[in-house]
């Protein structure tokens, strides 16, 4: 007997391009200008910041998951 509720559509296997997408984190990057969004300076900043934070992080886990498959 199957475990899903009336209504339910079955769960799809998620293929090897989707698993690596980027999703949020590639539109954080790649996003195109608003022009109805004020410039202000704070904001570009906190971006910036955003964004080097993120690259460090994905890095420290790149450089953890090569450590510990070949070490």
């Amino acid at each position: 007997m199957d475990s899903e509720t009336p209504g339910e559509e079955p769960k799809k296997k998620k293929g090897l391009l989707e698993f690596i997408s980027l999703g949020e984190v590639g539109r954080y990057f790649f996003r195109k200008k608003d022009p109805n969004r004020p410039v202000n300076f704070n904001i570009k900043v906190m971006h910036g910041i955003n964004k080097i934070s993120i690259i460090i992080f994905l890095l420290a886990v790149i450089y953890l998951v090569f450590r510990r498959l070949f070490h």
